[in-house]
């Protein structure tokens, strides 16, 4: 007997997530989703167009928990705002470092998806974004209670999450988390007084 559930368009979503962080978007087929999900093909179809549809919803599915998690890791006002910073970047290490699947679907799917479809990279690049503009914003912050040295905030936040992405990468290349540590030691450095 099949379990139902309640948001069978969350329930495909969050199955494939943990699918495609694994494997890739191109290398899995939509019957392994629905097999795993356990939902019948004309249910997907009632939900999306198409994979590429269904990508898309996927990324944006992935940014709007990854956002509301920002947000409130940011809005945590009793830590500075270094402090909220220094908390994300290490959660970002910690994150990558535990699993050896792919946890981040912006590097997992961004060099794969940017050629195959503008919707979905479009998506990736909105996500991202948002990511940099919320860290630019805690800069100004930090900036103005004293905690983080005076800066260029657009242009460090993109810095960072540029180096971050970089360092995630090589940290999955290599099979190691030194990439990441490196990256955390810079970050420190850049964000202390």
């Amino acid at each position: 007997m099949k379990t139902r559930h309640d948001n069978t368009r969350q329930h495909v979503l969050e199955t494939g997530q943990r699918i495609i962080a694994g494997k890739g978007f191109a290398s899995v087929g939509l019957n392994e989703i629905l097999t795993a999900a356990g939902v019948p093909k004309g249910s997907f179809y009632h939900y999306f167009e198409s994979k590429e549809q269904y990508g898309q919803a996927l990324l944006e599915d992935y940014f709007a928990r990854y956002l509301a998690d920002l947000d409130a890791l940011f809005a945590a006002e009793a830590l500075s705002a270094q402090e909220r910073l220094a908390c994300y970047w290490q959660r970002w290490l910690d994150k990558q470092a535990a699993c050896a699947e792919q946890q981040c679907l912006v590097v997992k799917l961004g060099g794969e998806v940017a050629d195959l479809s503008d919707p979905m990279r479009e998506t990736l690049r909105d996500g991202t974004g948002q990511i940099v503009s919320r860290i630019a914003r805690l800069l100004e912050t930090g900036m103005a209670d004293g905690s983080i040295p005076p800066l260029d905030a657009a242009a460090t936040a993109q810095t960072l999450y540029q180096l971050w992405l970089g360092a995630s990468l090589l940290a999955k290349l290599q099979r190691q988390a030194q990439p990441l540590e490196n990256a955390l030691q810079f970050t420190r450095q850049l964000l202390s007084r």
